[in-house]
């Protein structure tokens, strides 16, 4: 098993942690919700990060370790891992109401109310496989059996920290307009990015134990981080007018990421 005493493990985790709650402590300084326009933005930014990250962070890492062992086929790993990421969260949402269809059914004043909350208990869900994934980078980095670097798992959390920020802030601020105390809109964004260090460190106890899969759970996160991509933040980004707001922020985080992960990989 192994056990958490780098301090660059302890920051690694808790990194995208402070990334949620920086975001949330938007509402202390912001008097306003966030605009349609500037949410198009923001949730556009995430999604490139999260692109980028599943495949420089999880997938080519997940691939460059099988190729050992499987040559030209150590695609199949990753694929296999990739498709059980994203069943495990098609399980998630068949159980768990979806934000934009949730939304679409209330009317007047609960429609506001219902879409803040139901983003509330989204961005939580979803944030267990950002865990996941950061706690399966710092396992390989750990075990040294994986071709992953302090500075590629550094990468990660650093990523997820910036796609993180406005998630706290989209949390915060509409519970705040919608009457909630400053300190409590606040308290709910930071809760809903506390399932990720839980996430990361119960990631990197249990991997320790089954090493030889690594390839399946980096490739596993990558899969659960694309569906989050697909199925709730795209829809989001696209939604209203000047859709091409939400394009330009998808490829600004894009090439972020991809250039974080290269630099200090």
């Amino acid at each position: 098993m192994i056990e958490i005493i780098d301090m660059r493990v302890v920051w690694g985790v808790l990194i995208p942690f402070i990334g949620t709650s920086l975001g949330a402590a938007c509402v202390f300084f912001m008097k306003r919700e966030l605009g349609a326009g500037v949410q198009r933005a923001l949730t556009g930014f995430a999604s490139g990060v999260m692109v980028a990250a599943s495949i420089w962070s999880l997938l080519i890492p997940a691939m460059e370790q099988s190729a050992e062992n499987m040559g030209k086929l150590s695609f199949a790993p990753a694929a296999v891992g990739f498709w059980l990421g994203i069943l495990f969260l098609l399980a998630i949402d068949h159980f768990t109401p979806h934000l934009h269809m949730f939304a679409e059914k209330a009317e007047g004043p609960e429609r506001h109310l219902s879409k803040t909350t139901m983003m509330l208990l989204a961005v939580t869900i979803h944030n267990i496989p950002e865990g996941m994934a950061v706690g399966v980078v710092y396992a390989g980095m750990l075990s040294g059996n994986v071709r992953i670097t302090a500075g590629a798992a550094l990468a990660l959390a650093l990523g997820i920290a910036i796609q993180n920020f406005p998630e706290g802030a989209i949390i915060s601020m509409p519970l705040y307009a919608e009457g909630k105390s400053r300190m409590g809109a606040f308290l709910d964004g930071v809760l809903s990015g506390a399932v990720e260090p839980v996430g990361a460190v119960l990631t990197i106890l249990a991997a320790g134990l089954i090493v030889p899969a690594m390839p399946y759970l980096l490739s596993f996160a990558a899969g659960a981080m694309m569906y989050v991509v697909v199925e709730e933040l795209i829809p989001e980004m696209s939604s209203g007018e000047h859709t091409n707001t939400g394009v330009v922020m998808f490829a600004l985080g894009f090439t972020l990421m991809m250039a974080l992960d290269v630099a200090l990989g």
